[in-house]
């Protein structure tokens, strides 16, 4: 169903669940360090290296394989 670009990915619970995971222990630390916004801030910011992570770990891209290039790689 997701193959024609409409629908739920194949694949995309594991993020959610692991995003849910990453918000839920940013939220522990900031309680633990007193400041939950800050938990929260560093959390998001983790989910997002982890969403970039986890797409770039499915190989959605094919084509993006270029011996030439000698750029940051993720």
């Amino acid at each position: 169903m997701a193959e024609n670009g409409k629908g739920w990915p194949r694949g995309r619970l594991q993020w959610v669940f692991g995003t849910a995971l990453i918000l839920a222990l940013g939220a522990l630390f900031g309680l633990i360090f007193g400041n939950l916004w800050i938990g929260l801030v560093l959390a998001g910011a983790v989910s997002i290296g982890w969403l970039i992570a986890y797409e770039s770990w499915r190989g959605r891209t094919p084509d993006m394989n270029d011996e030439d290039d000698n750029g940051a790689r993720l």
